[in-house]
């Protein structure tokens, strides 16, 4: 038997003895009011899991108990409307108000009952859902990263492993992948979350002022350092410090940064002391800084210190398994922000975002999702609600790559990749179809797979 609380409001006294009789056989424990004013005092005193109201009331009238309760109650009740006949209307107004139903007077005790019972299962399927939601993001976000298939579960594992120590770290990934997303990550897991996280983007910051920005000066130190200034360090102080587009950092910079990572310490532009700072780093690029070292644009000796520990971000085109998932997270956030209640895609769309390359990865999603968000006017988006050059696009040597690749031998090693990721995915994984596909042997095939990490 139920223990959960209803609530009764009726002005026929006959009315509520009815129901509480019908109700406490059925092990539910009832309060009854004989007006709206009466049921808003036992609202806000009591959780109820139901209240069956009537319209028309002295005082305060159904409709209006309805208003008021929404306004002060942080989890409304299950409202079952009561509604004599000539009030059916009024009772599709309270519905449209919030109402879960009404009943129409006279009514059968077993339309109470099925009603309620109704109610009751919607609220379970309600929680139920809210659990598996849960469940998902619990597993599938992690830090505002979003993400279910195998390399995404290793990145999470990465973070969490190396979050914990203090191990300078270097986060390879192209644009728009979420470099500075997972060096949150990693922050907020890490002893230091309490302390700032600071970010800044080398390639930003003119050559000229990026020493003064990271290190500080001093008074007087050149012809505008009217006062002494913090750097970047100084304000990561126990923090983290996150320097994005390290590959952008010029030399001179570099052997600082180096000095800073060895010693643990700063000085200041103008100084002739130096300051001992406590800042973690973590550094991420989209350049490739191998190559970066073997044409001399980068140190190598800075390259191994900000090297420790390595995370790769994969591009949105090597995970296709999430695109469903971010597509999902991002309505919900644009149906926030845009005040609109678009429900998903058309299967075309769905299907041309699940092929699309991706060259700008989740940020290029992103602003493909809002601006289709933005021109829609049914539930779901549309082709003709797609961005022009999205919709219309051939797929450009760009688009294919999504690098500035000029090797003729890698690019047709991608291009191979690509294709063969597609065919499986448009076969489901059957690998003799794919191969037919593809129009090369099923050893074959299986050769490339192979070759190029497919699974």
């Amino acid at each position: 038997m139920t223990e959960e609380k209803i609530l009764v409001i009726d002005d026929e006294e006959g009315m509520r003895h009815v129901l509480t009789v019908l109700l406490e056989k059925r092990g539910y424990k009832v309060y009854t009011a004989p007006d709206g004013e009466l049921g808003l005092v036992l609202l806000i005193k009591h959780d109820f899991g139901a209240i069956f109201c009537d319209i028309k009331m002295p005082k305060m009238d159904g409709i209006q108990f309805l208003k008021e309760a929404k306004k002060i109650s942080r989890k409304m009740p299950t409202i079952i409307m009561m509604s004599a006949y000539g009030t059916i209307d009024t009772a599709i107004q309270a519905m449209k108000l919030g109402a879960y139903d009404y009943i129409s007077k006279p009514f059968k005790k077993e339309e109470v009952i099925l009603t309620l019972k109704k109610s009751e299962e919607r609220e379970q399927l309600r929680k139920e859902n809210l659990i598996l939601k849960a469940k998902i993001n619990d597993e599938y976000i992690f830090n505002n990263i979003i993400g279910k298939g195998k390399k995404m579960q290793a990145l999470f594992y990465s973070i969490k492993k190396v979050a914990k120590h203090k191990s300078t770290v270097l986060i390879c990934g192209e644009s728009g992948t979420g470099k500075e997303l997972v060096a949150k990550a990693i922050h907020e897991l890490s002893e230091r979350k309490k302390s700032p996280l600071v970010v800044v983007n080398c390639g930003a910051i003119p050559e000229t002022l990026l020493e003064s920005e990271l290190f500080g000066h001093v008074k007087g130190a050149f012809t505008d350092a009217m006062t002494d200034k913090r750097g970047l360090f100084e304000e990561a102080r126990n923090g983290t410090l996150f320097l994005d587009e390290i590959g952008e950092m010029p030399q001179n910079i570099q052997v600082k940064l180096l000095r800073v990572l060895q010693d643990g310490e700063i000085r200041r532009v103008g100084d002739t002391k130096s300051l001992t700072v406590d800042a973690r780093i973590i550094a991420a690029t989209l350049k490739d800084l191998c190559e970066y070292v073997k044409q001399g644009l980068f140190r190598d000796d800075l390259f191994y210190r900000l090297n420790v520990f390595n995370i790769k971000v994969p591009p949105l085109r090597e995970r296709r398994e999430d695109i469903p998932l971010l597509i999902e997270h991002y309505l919900e956030y644009f149906n926030c922000a845009l005040s609109k209640k678009i429900k998903g895609l058309e299967k075309p769309v769905l299907k041309k975002f699940l092929n699309h390359p991706w060259p700008g990865n989740i940020r290029e999603l992103k602003n493909v999702l809002e601006s289709s968000m933005v021109m829609a006017e049914g539930q779901q988006i549309t082709l003709a609600d797609l961005p022009k050059d999205f919709r219309d696009e051939e797929l450009t040597v760009d688009c294919l790559l999504g690098t500035d690749e000029f090797s003729i031998k890698v690019a047709s090693k991608k291009f191979e990749k690509e294709l063969i990721k597609r065919a499986l995915n448009e076969t489901r994984g059957n690998k003799t179809a794919a191969a037919k596909l593809l129009e090369i042997s099923h050893k074959a095939l299986l050769y490339k797979m192979k070759e190029y990490g497919v699974e």
